[in-house]
């Protein structure tokens, strides 16, 4: 078998990981499953496999084509509304926690998509957003990043559950341009405008919904590229 493709093995799966691969399997079903080259998280019940991606969806993109051939593929992706850090010293005491400023949304899955924008197209294969609170477990041992002053990252836990979304068809990203009318065109500003958020994020979902020919590019207006929903 080519171990090289395996799943990231439970070793290194964080607390969220396991906790998404055991919920989503459900009753009935089990995790870590041989399949051909690859180890799926979860098998369902009915059959249906499940992939928990924490982050990019770029290293699914073999893996996911391969699983789908012969069954559907949930893959689960989290995404942290509310993001808590704690902090621990080398003995497990607690030092300082802290709510980092940034907050997540249902427009960050588009992050994840940018390496593997037409992973969500392949027949049975379907994507579920789960937005929670998470709580990030490091320790201060002097190993970690400098940006993060030797702080190491150790564990990421599911803090609270808030709703999850399934997209299982194109039309399911409509939901994205809801402030636009069918043939109404729209530039990358004037969607971060309309849905409040910022250009780059906008910009990174307009790239990713146009490889999935959810919008199409009609032209440009002085420097910008123009949209309109397909």
């Amino acid at each position: 078998m080519n171990t090289r493709n395996k799943s990231i093995g439970t070793r290194n799966e964080s607390s969220l990981h396991k906790t998404l691969k055991f919920q989503y399997t459900g009753p009935g079903g089990k995790t870590e499953v041989e399949t051909g080259d690859y180890v799926a998280d979860g098998l369902r019940k009915d059959g249906e496999y499940i992939e928990v991606q924490t982050g990019s969806f770029g290293p699914l993109k073999k893996k996911v084509s391969e699983l789908a051939k012969n069954a559907k593929v949930r893959i689960i992706h989290p995404i942290a509304i509310i993001k808590k850090i704690e902090v621990y010293d080398t003995k497990g005491n607690l030092l300082y926690r802290r709510k980092s400023p940034s907050r997540g949304s249902l427009w960050n899955l588009f992050d994840a998509l940018l390496s593997a924008p037409e992973l969500p197209l392949l027949r049975g294969v379907s994507v579920e957003v789960v937005l929670a609170d998470i709580t990030e477990k490091r320790i201060k041992d002097g190993k970690g990043s400098w940006r993060r002053k030797g702080i190491s990252k150790q564990d990421k836990l599911l803090s609270a559950y808030h709703e999850s979304v399934i997209f299982s068809k194109k039309n399911d990203y409509m939901r994205f341009f809801v402030p636009f009318k069918k043939g109404e065109e729209f530039t990358v500003s004037l969607l971060a405008q309309k849905a409040g958020i910022k250009t780059e994020m906008a910009r990174k979902a307009l790239y990713v919904l146009t490889k999935m020919k959810v919008v199409t590019r009609v032209g440009k207006k002085g420097h910008a590229w123009v949209y309109t929903r397909n």
